[in-house]
């Protein structure tokens, strides 16, 4: 029998600009926050490498320091680079990444999803990279702006996910080393995604059904969106 390996070879985690200056500004951003922590403690046991950037570090802030970017107890970054992009795929970011096996899956955590985030995925699909966006690991300042930037994503060929469905994926088989690590860390932040989650305002933003009846993200996950309609269409059931 051969030894089990990872449903995903080659991931990549990209923190996206989860700075101090954002903190007051950003829908939710405790639990951005959370899920970042999440993700970086699941990078360290999968032996994942990290992205992450800043925008305008001088005017925004450093990264927030409970993420423990590059600090002595914390998590090494491949590169922790300052932009004036809004997108991530900056010089140094190309460089770092060209020093990686291929094919990339990227996983992206930050702000602003319709912005930073946005531009970041569009970036890294042109140049052939597959890119997981995580539904509870982005946000805007305006909330009305998050389903539709993932909506758009997801039309373009990202993968809208979870962080937890995103970890088992990585994984793929329960049957490698790292199994047991990640499971421990699903269990003690469940608390903290199913808050998440069940907090159905964080990520509805303007979508209605035709009773005018808010919809949450959580429901809109794995619609396929029309373009020409611009709507959400299941059969006769249009979601705008």
């Amino acid at each position: 029998m051969s030894k089990p390996g990872k449903r995903l070879a080659n991931p990549a985690l990209f923190i996206c600009d989860l700075q101090e200056k954002f903190r007051p500004a950003i829908h939710e951003f405790p639990k951005v926050i959370s899920t970042a922590q999440k993700m970086l403690k699941a990078s360290k046991i999968l032996n994942i490498p990290v992205v992450a950037t800043t925008q305008n570090r001088a005017r925004l802030g450093e990264t927030c320091p409970e993420l423990n970017l590059d600090t002595q107890d914390g998590i090494t970054t491949l590169v922790h680079a300052d932009k004036s992009l809004f997108s991530m795929w900056t010089p140094e970011v190309r460089d770092a990444l060209s020093k990686l096996s291929t094919p990339l899956s990227c996983v992206i955590v930050g702000i602003e999803s319709h912005i930073c985030v946005t531009q970041t995925t569009l970036d890294l699909l042109r140049e052939g990279y597959k890119v997981y966006i995580l539904a509870d690991g982005v946000s805007s300042c305006n909330k009305e702006e998050i389903p539709v930037a993932l909506a758009r994503l997801r039309a373009e060929g990202a993968v809208v996910t979870t962080s937890e469905s995103w970890l088992y994926e990585c994984m793929g088989d329960a049957g490698i080393e790292e199994f047991r690590g990640i499971v421990k860390l699903v269990k003690e932040t469940s608390g903290t995604t199913k808050d998440e989650w069940d907090n159905e305002g964080r990520v509805a933003g303007a979508c209605q059904d035709m009773n005018g009846e808010e919809v949450t993200q959580r429901e809109l996950v794995g619609w396929p969106w029309c373009g020409e309609h611009g709507a959400y269409v299941i059969g006769n059931v249009t979601l705008r």
